[in-house]
């Protein structure tokens, strides 16, 4: 990803100098300044700074820094007033590039450029890119936010966003002190739907495997224990393992021996989303666990992978590209009308019947 992202600074770098209405011979930007920024190597920016040069952009001078040049009399005025950022977690796998793409299609398709950037679920890179896009002056923000269950220092950017009146809207989660609008699954409803099937199915032994880090995990959390306690299950707490996004590929390592146990006392599980399903599937299959046979499985997204696995994953349906398309239209709307409308967009998710989860007779 180094390797081109010289190229984004270039573009980032015209709406800067647009934005703050450089002219002919003011100071530009430092390497130093343009490596906090964007959180890249030096050489990165060295590449931006030399494209900038050659097309005439900047001027740098040695021991001196970087200046406009007296040839850029354009600040391409055009690019900055149509520029949106998107911030989302994560991007190249599971169902971030099917939503993304949902978002940029709306946005080209509506005169807007998309200026992506990826926060590895991290609120100090969250804090990165605000800051750029801030400086780059977009005209709007789609912000998937990190940790959503935690707190974040990130208030004052979101403050200072409503202070320049830059609408912003959420995806997929927003932070609870946050009263920008939000577009998502009904993420309760997906916990509900999913527990609800397994008791369906005639199973009374079931646990839960949830994120503690976002407001998701809670949510789906919520839902799960909801359909318990609705079935006559009033301990379905006891039988929950949580999780920090970054370590959870420790539940199935150092967490082995509790993970064991739990599966020995039940007969189902629903997971946070499929990732986890899978990585279950495959610790199962490493400890000679059937599944459907001897446990039954659910996950949460409908990812690329579930109908693909060795066990078809049932799961329940994230309406992925569909929700891309939803929050940039919100956007869009309310760049257009000034609308005051901070209502959330929210998706009522669909099961989806595979092959992991096994009908029994009620025990």
């Amino acid at each position: 990803m180094e390797d081109y992202k010289y190229i984004t600074i270039v573009e980032w770098a015209k709406n800067y100098i647009a934005s703050k209405g450089l002219k002919p011979k003011d100071r530009f930007l430092t390497e130093k300044e343009l490596c906090e920024i964007h959180n890249v190597s030096r050489q990165t920016v060295r590449q931006a700074l030399m494209c900038l040069e050659n097309e005439n952009v900047i001027s740098r001078v040695r021991g001196s820094g970087a200046f406009i040049s007296s040839g850029f009399t354009q600040p391409v005025p055009t690019v900055q007033t149509r520029n949106i950022g998107v911030i989302s977690t994560y991007f190249t796998d599971y169902i971030f590039p099917q939503i993304v793409t949902g978002i940029e299609s709306v946005l080209n398709d509506s005169g807007f450029s998309m200026q992506l950037a990826i926060t590895h679920n991290k609120v100090a890179e969250e804090q990165q890119a605000l800051q750029s896009m801030i400086s780059g002056g977009v005209q709007g923000l789609i912000v998937e936010p990190s940790k959503s269950a935690l707190p974040n220092p990130n208030m004052e950017l979101y403050d200072e966003l409503r202070r320049n009146n830059i609408p912003v809207v959420f995806f997929n989660a927003k932070y609870p002190w946050s009263d920008y609008p939000c577009v998502a699954m009904d993420d309760e409803a997906a916990g509900r739907v999913a527990a609800d099937y397994i008791f369906d199915c005639g199973h009374r032994k079931i646990a839960g495997i949830f994120a503690l880090d976002d407001i998701q995990g809670h949510k789906r959390y919520c839902g799960f224990t909801k359909s318990c306690i609705a079935h006559g299950l009033k301990n379905a707490e006891d039988n929950v393992l949580w999780f920090a996004t970054a370590d959870k590929n420790l539940i199935f390592t150092s967490g082995e021996n509790r993970l064991l146990e739990l599966l020995g006392e039940t007969t189902a599980v629903v997971c946070y989303n499929d990732n986890i399903a899978i990585k279950l599937l495959q610790f199962c299959k490493e400890h000679d666990i059937s599944v459907p046979g001897d446990l039954s499985v659910v996950g949460v997204d409908d990812s690329k992978y579930a109908s693909i696995c060795d066990v078809p994953l049932t799961t329940v349906a994230h309406p992925q590209r569909r929700l891309g398309e939803a929050v940039a239209e919100k956007l869009i709307d309310k760049i257009s009308s000034f609308s005051d409308n901070e209502g959330d967009i929210i998706f009522t998710p669909e099961l989806k019947v595979r092959e992991s989860v096994r009908k029994i007779k009620n025990m």
